[in-house]
């Protein structure tokens, strides 16, 4: 008896829009996304950069404070709770570790809480790993790559290198490293974005990223943030400036964030402290707690390569190149119709 019968009974579907079926994205707009993954196979085909697949489900997850993972447990003996991954960036390290030289991913990764007109908690991301390079050589392989897949660049300036500080100050007139979160608070009032003034000053310049300074960048050409604050660190490398900075970049077309690279941190025992303190905050804060990466750790001891790395939003890319309003008319089925 197939699944959706019944045995002198009419099968009953339940209940909801009789349309709901079908895909969200036009075929035609389907056709497209296909074409831009057959233009990434090449361009990393040509570099040299060697395609990889790692594991959508892993024993652990991103300890990141703004980072939300979905588990799952395994009916073993005993049973194993195992995490999606919100990027292929753990395991794809440990490759690097273990001599794999330049690799790139084209996968799923899935992110809790993540849903909106540029988001969806199930999404595909593009990531790939330079060993001997530094972000600023990274960065120009992004614009290279945004070049061959965007058609509004075509023509376009030379990008835009703009540190976060600078950001700050040109569109938001404040000082992120030197401002309170009083002024920040006022400050954002008077730009008339508004948040709980009990936030911690990091929330506040969250808040003044999106809503003040994100959406003037990247307007028709590519622009990089680089530079950021320690805090943001991540993954990331830390250089010795006045203040220290983490040597970390994001990128922007018409004011939407579409890539995340770093100088990836190659120290396990600072990797070892960074997981700790964001496991410290997340229990400060009520978060779930989450398994920190042992074998990432092990990787790191074992010997790691300086390179840079990058995770690029694949959705938000093709949104770009078809002038889509929404990721539910570049994904064939959002979570609504999953």
């Amino acid at each position: 008896m197939s699944g959706g019968e019944r045995r002198g009974k009419r099968y009953s579907a339940p209940s909801h829009d009789a349309g709901d079926w079908r895909p969200t994205a036009p075929l035609e707009s389907l056709k497209r996304r296909a074409e831009l993954v057959d233009r990434l196979r090449r361009f990393f085909a040509e570099r040299g950069v060697l395609e990889v697949e790692t594991p959508v489900l892993g024993a652990a997850a991103a300890t990141d404070l703004h980072l939300a993972s979905f588990s799952t447990t395994l009916s073993t003996a005993p049973p194993r709770t195992l995490w999606l991954q919100t990027s292929p960036e753990l395991h794809m390290k440990r490759l690097l570790a273990a001599g794999s030289g330049p690799i790139w991913q084209l996968c799923k990764a899935f992110r809790d809480g993540e849903a909106g007109r540029r988001h969806n908690p199930e999404f595909t991301m593009l990531e790939w790993y330079r060993p001997g390079w530094d972000h600023h050589q990274l960065m120009d392989e992004v614009e290279a790559l945004l070049r061959a897949t965007l058609p509004q660049l075509a023509g376009a300036p030379a990008a835009e290198k703009l540190a976060y500080r600078e950001a700050f100050l040109r569109h938001a007139g404040i000082d992120p490293f030197v401002d309170d979160g009083a002024t920040l608070c006022w400050r954002a009032a008077e730009l008339g974005t508004v948040g709980s003034p009990d936030w911690p000053r990091e929330e506040w310049l969250h808040l003044l990223l999106a809503r003040v300074v994100e959406p003037k960048l990247g307007r028709g050409h590519v622009t990089f943030l680089h530079d950021f604050p320690a805090a943001e660190a991540a993954l990331a490398r830390l250089r010795d400036d006045d203040p220290p900075v983490a040597e970390r970049f994001e990128a922007f077309v018409e004011g939407v964030e579409l890539a995340n690279g770093y100088h990836e941190l190659a120290d396990p025992h600072e990797q070892e402290r960074r997981f700790a303190a964001d496991l410290a905050a997340r229990h400060e804060r009520g978060l779930p707690e989450v398994p920190a990466d042992e074998r990432l750790l092990a990787a790191l001891t074992h010997g790691f390569p300086d390179c840079a790395g990058v995770a690029l939003g694949f959705d938000r890319l093709v949104m770009l190149a078809l002038g889509a309003a929404s990721i539910d008319e570049v994904i064939a089925f959002p979570i609504d119709r999953a």
